[in-house]
């Protein structure tokens, strides 16, 4: 199994929104990451990403198509793609996977449906789904309603692509709760459970 970070932009967000407490006039380094997940079967992308950020000041912008493109991969051949939730930075540039399977988790999709072109093969879920190979999504909702990550097992190694849930790992090394979250107490339990040295945490906006 492959799991590669692909990263296609940088920026900053308000310390507020990183860590529960965080200051609104400090500002956090941030990378915008997309994962790619390659298995005997399946060639998985974790997030779709975006191609444009309002409100945002983005600094090495290529995009997640180009970045993709730069690590040697194809776009056409993703098999599958894993919307952590259905935020504009992570879902934006699921137009450009068409030929993909979307997963996403229900609460997620009645809010992000609108950027999923007409067509498009949807497999929406709740609580959680079974990709096979030792690939879970699992739904957490701290960050967002139906905000979901990915357990990969792969050997004796357990990985979790975090999406949202948890920004940077200071959160996870000090157990701080994320800023923008909808309940923090879902928040602390995952920086609790997924800071164990059994897990090892792959970011989504980690710098």
């Amino acid at each position: 199994m492959k799991i590669i970070p692909i990263i296609y932009a940088r920026s900053v967000l308000p310390e507020c929104m990183v860590f529960y407490g965080g200051s609104r006039e400090r500002s956090v380094p941030i990378n915008f990451t997309v994962y790619y997940i390659e298995t005997a079967e399946k060639r998985i992308l974790v997030d779709a990403g975006c191609n444009t950020m309002p409100g945002f000041e983005m600094r090495d912008f290529i995009g997640p198509v180009k970045a993709l493109a730069d690590a040697g991969i194809d776009k056409d051949d993703i098999t599958d793609l894993v919307l952590t939730h259905a935020h504009h930075d992570h879902i934006e540039g699921v137009k450009h996977f068409g030929g993909a399977v979307i997963h996403i988790q229900n609460d997620e999709y009645e809010i992000g449906k609108s950027y999923i072109p007409e067509g498009f093969s949807v497999n929406r879920f709740d609580e959680g789904l079974d990709l096979g190979e030792g690939i879970r999504v699992i739904k957490i909702g701290g960050h967002s309603q139906g905000s979901c990550i990915v357990e990969i097992e792969d050997g004796d190694k357990k990985y979790v692509i975090c999406g949202d849930e948890c920004y940077v790992r200071r959160c996870l090394d000090e157990k701080i709760p994320t800023g923008a979250s909808v309940s923090h107490q879902i928040s602390r339990e995952f920086v609790e459970k997924y800071s164990s040295p059994e897990y090892i945490a792959l970011l989504c906006h980690d710098e």
